[in-house]
């Protein structure tokens, strides 16, 4: 299952966001999306789970959770 992940930290790295989600089961890919111009962080990025259930409880846990200053969004991804 492939999740999105909106609002993330502008320095948050794609270790601390793989860190997130390893609670909830084995993860297979991991990316923060990047600006080519500058080579920062958009502030969101993707995760894909192995088992569709531990992404949708990933899901339901982490919606709305404060990281940084500002609380994330987690969606599936399309």
């Amino acid at each position: 299952m492939k999740i999105r992940i909106l609002n993330l930290p502008r320095d948050f790295s794609e270790n601390e966001l793989a860190a997130l989600f390893k609670t909830y089961g084995n993860i297979k890919d991991c990316s923060i999306v990047m600006d080519s111009e500058t080579g920062k962080s958009k502030g969101f990025g993707f995760i894909e789970m192995a088992l569709a259930h531990e992404g949708e409880v990933a899901i339901k846990e982490l919606h709305g959770k404060k990281v940084g200053k500002d609380k994330i969004r987690v969606k599936m991804a399309n």
